[in-house]
């Protein structure tokens, strides 16, 4: 950062801290015990899937990596907006598993350079009456939000909020509600 970034108002951005992704077991367990929510075991990676062959073959070696074990193969689709879902699923009770696959594949396209492809990473969770809700990652800001869809393109804004107030101590939330992007379609939502 040189003086004239300084004074033109301009900042770096900060850094992805990837290993805050650790942290969600410690807040599933504190979602059950505040708002009944449980983990339904699937997880996902949102990213734009950027042209080539360096591209291609990352994409291919993190699919293989997750598929790798004796669990079920990792699934690719693309959501009306464009963008590619990566989705591993694990037992509701492997929280700690499908956290592993979701920092393996950030950390797999980060390192080969195509960070800046990467939107969120989404763990689902299910109310006792079987709605279900998402703890969203964004990877550019380094935070995470709740996100509660209901019928339609609408969102249970008093979940979001309970859902911020349970996990707050135990993972950084995003402060700015204005960044609470909704993530209509992501798998296991």
């Amino acid at each position: 950062m040189g003086f004239l970034d300084t004074l033109l108002g301009r900042s770096k951005p900060k850094k992805p801290d990837l290993d805050r992704l650790f942290a969600l077991p410690t807040a599933a367990i504190t979602l059950e015990a505040a708002a009944g929510l449980t983990p339904t075991g699937v997880g996902s990676v949102c990213f734009r899937a950027a042209e080539g062959a360096a591209f291609a073959q990352i994409e291919k070696d993190v699919r293989e990596l997750l598929d790798s074990d004796e669990g079920p193969k990792v699934e690719l689709s693309k959501d009306s907006y464009g963008y590619t879902w990566l989705v591993s699923r694990h037992e509701p009770t492997d929280l700690v598993g499908l956290v592993t696959d979701l920092h393996a594949v950030n950390s797999s396209l980060e390192s080969g350079g195509f960070g800046p492809q990467l939107l969120c990473s989404v763990v689902a969770f299910a109310t006792p009456d079987g709605r279900r809700t998402g703890l969203v990652y964004l990877y550019k800001r380094g935070t995470f939000y709740p996100f509660a869809p209901t019928s339609g393109e609408r969102r249970d804004n008093a979940l979001e909020l309970q859902v911020r107030g349970a996990v707050g101590a135990d993972l950084p939330v995003e402060g700015d509600l204005s960044r609470w992007f909704p993530v209509w379609g992501a798998p296991g939502l």
